[in-house]
């Protein structure tokens, strides 16, 4: 493995917002909207994904799609799409300003990759006005990495491709895929970084695919607690995980 000189990060999940809860909320409360309830499990399964294309995704579900059929009368469509989209945007904007706090052990972890000299970068989800809210928010609590870019800034083409990740490569000016490290907490982080070619590292606590909040996670049996964190760290290596760590400070074992 070559010295990783750039590490980029996922922002929900990772970095910020344990659990990865506003997504989660904003999408049941859009389908809510039109009489479905969906379960965490189908929210959480397209986590990470440009927006518009989790709700693509969720709309496609043999349930979400009968249970569409029976209340509308009919399939759903391309602006149907659009307009739980829309709505779960607009949730999601009201509820961003109370999800922005940073996860455990961020800061320690970013001043000890920034004391090695090694450059920061991020990809997301999100949409650029969500990442108004995001951004200055982390920046306030102590993270601000070097560069962010949003699906909106690759012509709204996100995860699983990795022009986001070349993106910030370019503007980093990384030389070569060999120097750098993606780190995530979704199924779509891990395709992302490996169809851009780079190190790619899965974190298990706080993370959308563990789908616990820190109170749900530390009141769980030691058991219990293995056993989850084994299911999805088997996930991340199915997705093609380079590696899997138990948390944020865990990739600094693969600098």
């Amino acid at each position: 493995m070559n010295k990783i000189k750039t590490v980029i990060f996922d922002w929900a999940g990772t970095t910020v917002d344990y659990g990865c809860f506003a997504p989660v909320q904003a999408f049941a409360e859009a389908f809510r909207a039109y009489g479905i309830n969906p379960t965490i499990q189908e929210i959480r399964e397209p986590m990470g994904m440009l927006k518009i294309d989790h709700i693509r995704t969720m709309l496609s579900m043999s349930r979400i799609r009968e249970l569409w059929n029976k209340l509308q009368g009919r399939d759903w469509t391309e602006e149907d799409v659009r307009e739980v989209y829309l709505l779960s945007e607009r949730k999601l904007l009201e509820i961003l300003p109370r999800f922005t706090e940073l996860k455990p052990y961020v800061q320690e972890t970013v001043a000890e990759l920034r004391n090695r000299g090694i450059r920061i970068g991020s990809t997301t989800g999100y949409t650029d006005e969500m990442m108004e809210i995001v951004v200055p928010a982390a920046a306030k609590n102590g993270y601000q990495p070097d560069y962010w870019i949003s699906p909106d800034g690759t012509n709204g083409v996100g995860r699983p491709y990795p022009y986001m990740i070349f993106r910030n490569m370019e503007y980093l000016k990384s030389a070569s895929v060999t120097e750098v490290m993606k780190a995530g907490d979704t199924v779509s982080d891990i395709k992302e970084g490996k169809a851009a070619g780079v190190f790619t590292v899965g974190i298990l606590e706080g993370s959308s695919e563990l789908a616990l909040s820190q109170e749900e996670y530390e009141a769980l049996s030691p058991e219990e607690r293995e056993n989850r964190k084994e299911a999805v760290r088997k996930r991340y290596l199915e997705a093609g995980a380079d590696a899997v760590v138990e948390d944020i400070r865990g990739i600094l074992n693969y600098l």
